[in-house]
């Protein structure tokens, strides 16, 4: 998408602007973050969560219009101010949910973000510039030559539009705050009955509730080294989701591995097989046998090997374009009866990136679920839910 517009001047400086365009949207969240959740503990959740969706819809849609970096860049940075309550979605999960469901409706969470992430990135290498990729099914429609990036995104909201509906007419407000009892206490004679509770409630006086907490007295010390674990590998996350599309796309001769559009959506695609597998039968096991700290202290051990792995893969493709060249860089020991050489290194090339792949989705899903659990287990109170989803969703996002 950056390359088409006219702002990039040699193929160098498409990851530069593609990474300006990822920051708009995240700067924009963080903006905005701390503000959604707090105002969805004095106003609702659900309230909060369709004013989101409604926003979200709007510029996502704006952005498939985009035929210049400067309206691409303005249009998901709106995105981004929008995109912040989905704090809140971790709120209403924990307060519908109870110790015996809790750790496998927390993995419902990260299962719908890898899944739209992975379908996500699919749906956008596979169906931009349609008109150009399938001639002879989208070649007839002139808004998609003039927007070619107006399909994918459509497509892409139709989730939106999903969620929209669904909150309208099903979802119920799920923030209950409970009055205060006030002390039963004979206040003439000042004499305690055995109604009185062994605990004072005097800051909940005349059936006032608390008032809200601020964030600095939520930050406990195991608050603190939570949010910070969460800072770490949200940041990690973030580079791996980011970073391999534009690694992906980059010339062997940079240090990439040469894939198109819809190399990229496909080697994405192959994973959200595992998410489902992982979310909705590994991790609730997991979780139940090993401990929510153990699974997330798993999960940055087995997602770290990406990282380090990941950048060779361009030497095996770099290989490969070299030995189509009539060059010999590299080749790898192989039976020469049943396969060329280029084949079997395309082929290998394909197998390593899909098993990393593979490691990076297992990682994400223990370490990003068992942190979600940790937030709600450490709020205070279901009041604080908000605002300490919030500061997760902050760390998320810086």
């Amino acid at each position: 998408m950056v390359e088409g517009f006219d702002v990039v001047k040699n193929p160098q400086d498409v990851s530069f602007y593609a990474g300006l365009l990822l920051t708009s949207y995240s700067i924009c969240q963080a903006i905005t973050i701390m503000y959604w959740g707090p105002l969805s503990d004095r106003i609702g959740r659900r309230p909060t969560l369709l004013m989101g969706l409604t926003g979200d819809l709007a510029t996502f849609v704006l952005f498939g219009l985009s035929k210049s970096y400067k309206w691409a860049i303005i249009t998901r940075s709106l995105n981004g101010f929008f995109a912040g309550n989905s704090a809140v979605v971790k709120s209403v999960v924990a307060e519908i949910s109870d110790d015996s469901n809790r750790p496998r409706m927390m993995a419902l969470l990260p299962l719908m973000w890898n899944i739209g992430a992975v379908a996500g990135s699919a749906i956008g290498g596979l169906l931009a510039d349609p008109a150009n990729q399938y001639p002879s099914i989208f070649g007839r429609f002139d808004i998609l030559r003039t927007y070619p990036y107006l399909l994918p995104c459509l497509v892409g909201s139709l989730t939106t539009t999903f969620g929209l509906i669904v909150g309208l007419f099903k979802l119920k407000e799920t923030l209950v705050i409970e009055p205060a009892v006030p002390d039963v206490v004979t206040q003439e004679a000042g004499i305690a009955t055995e109604a009185t509770p062994l605990v004072s409630t005097a800051p909940q006086q005349n059936g006032e509730p608390l008032p809200a907490q601020s964030m600095l007295s939520l930050l406990t010390p195991t608050c603190k080294f939570v949010m910070a674990t969460n800072l770490l590998m949200c940041l990690a996350i973030a580079m791996g989701d980011q970073i391999y599309p534009i690694f992906a796309a980059s010339a062997p001769a940079d240090g990439g591995l040469g894939f198109s559009t819809r190399d990229i959506g496909i080697s994405l695609s192959v994973s959200s097989v595992a998410v489902l597998y992982l979310q909705l039968v590994a991790y609730p096991k997991l979780v139940q046998k090993y401990g929510t700290l153990t699974c997330c202290q798993m999960g940055l051990k087995i997602m770290t090997p990406f990282f380090f792995a990941m950048p060779f893969l361009s030497l095996l493709s770099s290989s490969i374009e070299n030995m189509i060249a009539g060059k010999t860089f590299m080749r790898l020991p192989m039976p020469t009866d049943w396969m060329s050489f280029v084949g079997f290194e395309y082929c290998m090339l394909w197998i390593l990136l899909i098993g990393l792949l593979l490691v990076r989705i297992t990682g994400n899903v223990l370490a990003f679920t068992s942190l979600n659990l940790l937030v709600s287990n450490i709020a205070p109170s279901k009041a604080t839910l908000g605002t300490m989803n919030g500061m997760q969703q902050l760390g998320a996002t810086c």
